[in-house]
């Protein structure tokens, strides 16, 4: 097997580049090559191919096209959620004004007290199933809205 000239051998060894970096970004490049338990040259020169690389552009989009698509999951979920919430206010508000006759004016001190021992009930029914489900959303499928 042929031996590289020394002269050949040097000019494949890697090159010798000095840069600055701010403090903080050179404390987090330390911190990241400590967690990946790699040299700080091994994720520099990483970073510089990838920043380099001709398909860097693709590769930046389509992450940013997988996070824009996670975001818009999330707020079809939280419209279908708001969507059932209005819906089910709606209905009971509807069916409350329907059956609830108006009291007479002998009667509404009582009633008054009496509606603030049943809100705090209510209250307490409400933290219960928020704390132990289940919740609205999760009873209702997916396909009715």
């Amino acid at each position: 097997m042929p031996q590289k000239s020394d002269k050949a051998a040097r000019a494949d060894r890697k090159k010798r580049l000095s840069i600055y970096l701010d403090p903080d970004l050179s404390h987090r490049l330390a911190d990241h090559a400590g967690r990946r338990e790699q040299s700080r040259s091994m994720i520099a020169e990483a970073a510089i191919a990838l920043f380099l690389s001709p398909d860097a552009e693709e590769r930046k989009e389509a992450a940013l096209a997988k996070r824009l698509d996670r975001i818009d999951r999330n707020i079809q979920r939280l419209e279908r959620d708001i969507g059932i919430a209005n819906e089910a206010l709606a209905i009971f508000i509807r069916a409350w004004l329907t059956s609830t006759a108006s009291l007479p004016e002998a009667t509404q001190a009582s009633a008054r007290a009496k509606s603030g021992e049943r809100y705090d009930k209510f209250l307490e029914a409400l933290g219960r199933r928020l704390a132990k489900g289940p919740l609205l959303r999760q009873e209702v499928p997916d396909d009715v809205s």
